[in-house]
């Protein structure tokens, strides 16, 4: 692993158009194989869960599965509802409908119990995942009839127009973010490297590794079905570690070319970057990719293709970093030798010296102050800072965000409000699934119309309307539906499912022998989803602390290492967790983020967190403790070595984070809660390792620690020489021959 960077590294470097070349047409190929290709979308059998996903599974078996359903509302525009017209607009609806392919059924028009609406019910034909493919041609047919009769107002809702909605607002959304994360990361580079040129390299790449990933992804589809969130993951993590790793080589890179003098040649420089950097990101990559894996362990489909993008995305970065990325320094070292020459011959006619630079700016310096002088205090009071951020998170609470939480932004979702204000009946349905042997079938069915009739003397349970009982073909599979007047997150809706589960089937169905029954519906895959997640965790989170611990232990042959790892990842990440908490579980910040709180936080956020959080945890980790390392190695003692080490990786591991903060922040102000939940909690947590971990913890620790946490040295030199500027990689490109590249001075 040590040598296979600086090999690609001289290869490309001697190779330069080549490598710029055979990169450019890997990204064509890979996003024209993914394009020929297509997509492999998940189907609704990919989302089953638990007892809600068996009782889908018995109902899909027998024909009885859910349809995606429109809703039409009829109402006056103005004043009382002109019951003659409206039952004109719905007779001139149901022809309408009838005639598109996409339609299996339109049921009678049905009448408000208050006579303000009418609502007319489209079934469509297809399962249920393809309703917001299929619902734009009766959106159009629905436009139409509200044309025609301007008196009335005619509107559609229903889970496919909320779906495509979704959709739509995802794609906007993610546009949006764009535009607000790539000029701030763009200043945020300009800002580090001083140059229009160099600040792009680091753009051009994300981006076209996110290119290259985005038909991978689509070949990789067709072994793990993408439900769709695929992309997003993509692009957030492909601008974050692309324009991360390219920053760190191109700052060793900048930083062996200010140290050389004019020395060494731009081929040379390349390869120094390679040694270090270059390997750095190695490791930091497969920490990434090993980490994510362990979303896998979730065997959840939506995880399983975060994992994926995730995976796929980073590993491109990394071979970018590692092949195009010298090849196009080296041809940027040449110009900016020439240009340098040209700054050197007027400074020269002018006779004024160049001013150097220092390696940090006071910030950094004034960052590293307390650590450098009080360790312990330094050490005591930001982990005690950190626990009292993370205390919040004892508090939490876990929640599915169904339809009802989605943003009332969406026309579908505003239309929906207004009918199942008219219609509260449509608000949740609960499906008792039975299957038993056909012999039993009357029994089955008799018992569960006595769970309809005591469901129905419950008060959680909707009053109005009969429970819907319907039967398969062969008679054996027998479905209820029973409606609930609450929304699908509330403790209303919540507490009916469980006295479903544990009063009335039981004392009903549940009695009769060799009977299978189970419960699905919005409210049950929602529970269902949660206390899966909730089983995971403690899987995925106890895989992760072993991999994060092997591989920060083996990268640095240090177990004391790893253990540092592994515990300031999970500070960090309960720091992040909690300040979520605090923001998106209570209603204070609600018109300060501009979210609706659900009360909880989305099931999918903390699982998601803990892998992202820990992989990325693994970047700053590997860079600063590489750069303490490489200091040890060339003989200088540990304390030394700790403050060389970070204070030389400290602007740029700020600046790598401020440029993940940026990408991350972006999510908060999408539309989506379970995306700002996302955003806000990875953007804390970058910000939180970068500053308070990394530039106050980990060196207070390091210092404290001093030569107890490395390995011990064997051949210690027996004076130790002061590290060169340009550090151990340096130090031997200067004892190289001139077949390294080293220039002859005059």
């Amino acid at each position: 692993m040590r040598l296979r960077p600086v090999h690609l590294a001289r290869w490309s470097a001697r190779h330069p158009w080549r490598a710029i070349t055979g990169w450019f047409l890997f990204v064509l190929l890979c996003l024209g194989s993914g394009i020929a290709a297509g997509s492999n979308a998940a189907t609704t059998k990919d989302f089953w869960v638990g007892e809600a996903g068996h009782a889908e599974s018995m109902a899909t078996d027998a024909g009885l599965q859910r349809r995606p359903t429109e809703h039409i509302l009829i109402r006056s525009a103005s004043g009382p509802l002109d019951t003659a017209r409206a039952n004109g607009a719905a007779r001139e609806l149901t022809a309408r409908m009838r005639a598109l392919d996409e339609v299996r059924e339109v049921q009678a028009p049905v009448p408000s119990a208050d006579g303000t609406a009418l609502r007319v019910s489209v079934v469509m034909e297809g399962a249920e995942l393809d309703g917001r493919k299929n619902v734009v041609p009766l959106l159009a047919e629905t436009v139409e009839v509200a044309d025609a009769h301007p008196e009335l107002v005619v509107e559609e809702t229903g889970s496919p127009a909320i779906s495509k909605g979704v959709n739509d607002q995802r794609g906007e959304d993610l546009a949006l973010s764009e535009r607000l994360s790539l000029p701030v990361t763009l200043v945020i580079l300009l800002a580090v490297f001083g140059s229009v040129v160099m600040a792009g390299v680091p753009l051009l790449l994300a981006l076209s590794s996110i290119a290259a990933t985005m038909g991978l992804s689509m070949l990789a589809s067709h072994l793990l079905p993408d439900p769709g969130v695929g992309t997003n993951m993509i692009l957030l993590m492909g601008l974050a570690v692309g324009v991360d790793y390219t920053l760190f080589y191109l700052k060793r890179e900048r930083e062996e070319r200010a140290r050389a003098g004019g020395r060494l040649a731009p081929e040379a420089l390349v390869e120094l970057a390679a040694a270090t950097a270059g390997r750095a990101v190695v490791v930091s990559g497969l920490a990434v990719i090993v980490c994510t894996a362990t979303l896998y362990l979730a065997t959840d489909v939506i995880f399983s293709s975060l994992a994926t993008g995730t995976i796929l995305v980073v590993a491109v970065a990394v071979l970018s970093s590692l092949t195009v990325l010298p090849a196009l320094l080296v041809r940027l070292g040449h110009r900016a030798e020439r240009r340098a020459a040209r700054k050197a011959a007027r400074r020269a006619g002018r006779g004024a010296p160049a001013a150097a630079k220092p390696e940090n700016g006071r910030i950094f310096t004034a960052l590293l102050r307390p650590a450098r002088r009080h360790p312990a205090v330094t050490l005591c009071a930001s982990v005690l800072v950190m626990l009292a951020i993370a205390a919040p998170a004892l508090g939490l609470k876990l929640v599915d965000p169904g339809k009802d939480t989605f943003s009332r932004s969406m026309p579908a979702m505003r239309v929906y409000d207004r009918l199942t204000a008219a219609y509260p009946e449509l608000l949740v349905k609960h499906e008792v699934v039975t299957r038993t042997s056909p012999g039993r079938a009357p029994e089955a069915r008799a018992a569960l119309a006595e769970l309809g009739r005591r469901a129905q003397a419950d008060p959680l349970f909707a009053r109005t309307g009969k429970p819907v009982l319907r039967i398969s073909a062969d008679g054996r599979v027998t479905v209820l539906e029973l409606a609930v007047p609450h929304p699908a997150p509330s403790e209303e809706a919540i507490a009916s499912l469980d006295h479903l589960r544990d009063r009335y089937i039981p004392a009903t169905v549940g009695k009769l022998t060799g009977a299978d029954t189970a419960v699905s519906g919005d409210v049950a895959r929602g529970q269902d989803y949660v206390h899966h997640e909730r089983g995971k965790l403690p899987l995925v989170i106890g895989f992760l602390l072993l991999f994060t611990f092997v591989t920060t232990a083996v990268a640095f042959r240090s177990a004391v290492i790893g253990l540092i790892g592994v515990v300031l990842n999970l500070l960090s990440a309960a720091a992040a967790l909690g300040a979520l908490v605090l923001v998106f579980q209570g209603t204070w910040a609600e018109g300060l983020l501009d979210f609706d709180s659900l009360g909880a936080i989305a099931s999918r956020v903390p699982l998601f967190l803990f892998v992202l959080l820990f992989g990325l945890s693994m970047d700053y980790q590997v860079f600063v403790v590489s750069r303490i390392k490489e200091a040890m190695d060339h003989g200088m003692p540990a304390r030394e070595a700790v403050i060389e080490g970070i204070a030389r990786s400290a602007k740029v591991v700020t600046s790598a984070a401020l440029v993940m903060v940026t990408i991350f922040a972006a999510f908060v102000f999408l539309h989506l809660t379970e995306m700002k939940q996302m955003g806000f909690c990875l953007a804390v947590a970058v910000l939180l390792d970068a500053v308070v971990i990394r530039m106050m913890i980990l060196p207070s620790l390091l210092l404290l620690l001093g030569e107890r946490a490395w390995p011990r040295r064997r051949h210690a030199p027996a004076v130790a020489e002061p590290l060169p500027a340009g550090g151990v990689s340096s130090a031997r490109a200067r004892r190289r021959g001139p077949g390294t590249g080293r220039r002859d001075t005059p």
